[in-house]
């Protein structure tokens, strides 16, 4: 059990890097600025693992700060991960992105309901956070970009520069804040130290930023970053890189992609007027903050009760139930798009 406990952490560790890369040097690869993919990467690989090695309050958190450590025991540990791994997996299969910090606090969150045992204070100062940092990001990011307009700013090497500093230090803070995602639970259990798994956890996550990061910086890079210039990218990497490394300071695991994405509704705000607020984007943040933690609860939850407790049929209607919303949410989302297309082809096929 140990040793599957180790190896379902470092996969998760390194999905968590595969899917981190295009957030944090995305707008440096799709701007141009770095046009060599591999350098990026690199780069990005480089920046995770340092920060990684700061990242020891969020370990703490996840590992004693949520549940009481009694409850983690190894078979416990197993199945947090597993919750947190599958509910990644799900959501990959259905398109619909989930903050790898709320999927992971919401199967540590199943387990403490599942023994009775959970720090609810705590808890909701972690949950708060989860909106104060978005809308954070999208106050600074309207103000500066509404300071900013109108102004003339030359796009030079110098701009160029300062956005692959300011994706460096967004790789940063993701290293800081998301090794706690794969290691915490294991810190939690005794099974690594916290400084042991800062370690092994940021290698993992640098690993799969390298080797599970191409197609998403790809993907990311080229055809969404583009339609902001070098230092409106500046920006968006700026301010999600210091309100996740003041979050990850305190010890609170935060979503990057939803402040990194809060902050691209600043600027788009400034840009098109309060009407982009209808677009699907925000939609899609909203459900990715609701989806994300219950799912995973609902996973964590339901496998402890079938697994430990021997309880088949609470664990099937939770799951059941959970399945059926994320079965839901996609429907909507294909029905969505096929109307979309539909009326981009003026009504035809």
């Amino acid at each position: 059990m140990v040793t599957v406990a180790f190896i379902i952490a470092f996969f998760f560790a390194m999905n968590i890097g595969g899917s981190g890369a295009a957030a944090t040097m995305g707008a440096a690869y799709g701007s141009g600025t770095l046009s060599d993919k591999r350098i990026a990467l690199f780069i990005c690989a480089i920046a995770i693992f340092l920060g990684s090695l700061s990242g020891g309050e969020v370990v703490k958190t996840i590992g004693s700060g949520i549940v009481p450590t009694a409850i983690l025991k190894t078979d416990v540990v197993v199945i947090v991960l597993a919750a947190a791994t599958i509910s990644l997996f799900a959501a990959n299969v259905l398109g619909i992105p989930l903050s790898t910090s709320e999927i992971t606090v919401g199967a540590v969150v199943g387990a403490g309901i599942a023994y009775q045992s959970l720090y609810i204070g705590k808890l909701l100062w972690i949950v708060s956070f989860w909106l104060i940092t978005p809308l954070a990001a999208f106050s600074f990011a309207f103000f500066i970009s509404k300071w900013l307009k109108g102004k003339t700013v030359k796009q030079n090497k110098w701009v160029g520069f300062l956005l692959i500093i300011a994706g460096f230090f967004e790789a940063f803070s993701a290293g800081m804040n998301n090794v706690a995602n794969a290691i915490g639970p294991l810190v939690g259990a005794g099974l690594l130290s916290v400084q042991h798994g800062i370690i092994f956890g940021g290698l993992f996550v640098a690993l799969g930023a390298l080797l599970l990061g191409s197609r998403v910086l790809e993907t990311n890079g080229k055809k969404k970053i583009t339609t902001f210039s070098q230092l409106e990218g500046c920006i968006i990497s700026g301010i999600g890189a210091t309100l996740v490394i003041v979050s990850s300071l305190f010890g609170l695991p935060v979503p990057l992609t939803q402040i990194t994405t809060s902050a691209i509704i600043g600027i788009g705000t400034t840009k098109s007027g309060f009407s982009i607020w209808q677009k699907q984007i925000v939609i899609q943040v909203l459900k990715v903050w609701i989806v994300s933690p219950i799912f995973a609860l609902a996973v964590s939850y339901s496998l402890i009760k079938l697994l430990l407790h021997s309880d088949v049929y609470t664990a099937i209607a939770i799951v059941s139930v959970c399945f059926a919303t994320l079965g839901t949410i996609s429907l909507k989302k294909t029905i969505t798009e096929e109307r979309r297309s539909f009326h981009e082809h003026g009504g035809g096929i």
